[in-house]
């Protein structure tokens, strides 16, 4: 009988950009990451659930009733759940300052490491141009994402025929943008600008799809990425030490070969 791998026991983990309610959205791999990790402290750092998308059509599976089970597992035997709402799950927002099912809910938090370190945790919409002061060209930006998205379910369904492991075609190709990069680096110092400003030794945030751990302007600089394309997680080991974990990278001849389940019929909102 094939045992099942040890837990891995963190501090802190930091998810973010979920996006539960979309097809792009790789619920089946968080599944397998939530399963085999504990923790103390499981920051939620925005867009867990895609309230755009939904409000246009309804798409749920099993996998995402999944994630939400085993969150809420969490909740239940102490570990210190905290959601702090971006902007596709900005509904949530109403809710700051409630406690919902062992889920605390703020705008954003302080995070203290193991070592004495001090971390502002955000979701960081607020610091992206686009989002803060053109939601119509967000929202077209957010209609060519998707079809890029669509285009990576193509891709990598072919590839499982093949016997290859998943890999993002959707975030290579944004990577070859010029443009893209600079976006990136604009919004990683705006970031960081802020948490020197605040005091604190770094940031914590999601938004951007783009795991990254980095210093900068003298600041600790930490993306936890997304579980659509990355498919990644910034974990705190016990010393307070950070790691950026690649669930995928990490699984990669296991993943190839198991196809992901059939997603539940999508009906129309």
């Amino acid at each position: 009988m094939h045992e099942s791998p040890p837990r891995r026991r963190y501090r802190s983990i930091f998810i973010s950009d979920v996006h539960l309610g979309t097809r792009g959205c790789r619920s089946d791999f968080l599944v397998d990451f939530l399963k085999r990790v504990e923790c103390e402290r499981l920051y939620l750092v925005g867009d867990i659930v895609d309230g755009w998308r939904l409000r246009k059509s309804w798409y749920w599976d099993s996998d995402h009733d999944e994630v939400i089970r085993l969150v809420l597992r969490m909740a239940r035997h102490d570990t210190e759940v905290v959601y702090i709402p971006g902007n596709h799950d900005e509904l949530f927002r109403d809710w700051l300052g409630l406690e919902v099912a062992g889920v605390r809910l703020v705008r954003e938090a302080v995070h203290e490491a193991a070592d004495g370190r001090r971390f502002l945790v955000i979701h960081g919409d607020e610091f992206d141009g686009v989002i803060r002061y053109a939601k119509v060209l967000a929202h077209l930006g957010d209609w060519a994402y998707d079809w890029a998205l669509v285009l990576n379910r193509w891709f990598n369904a072919a590839r499982r025929r093949f016997g290859y492991p998943y890999w993002s075609l959707s975030q290579w190709l944004k990577r070859q943008v010029k443009e893209a990069v600079k976006a990136i680096d604009r919004f990683e110092t705006a970031l960081a600008t802020e948490a020197k400003r605040r005091g604190m030794d770094g940031v914590i945030c999601g938004h951007i799809h783009h795991a990254e751990m980095r210093d900068v302007h003298g600041v600790r600089y930490m993306n936890d990425g997304d579980w659509v394309e990355s498919c990644t997680a910034l974990v705190e080991h016990a010393d307070g030490r950070f790691e950026l974990v690649d669930w995928v990278q990490e699984n990669r001849l296991s993943f190839a070969r198991t196809p992901r389940r059939a997603p539940a019929p999508a009906t129309a909102a």
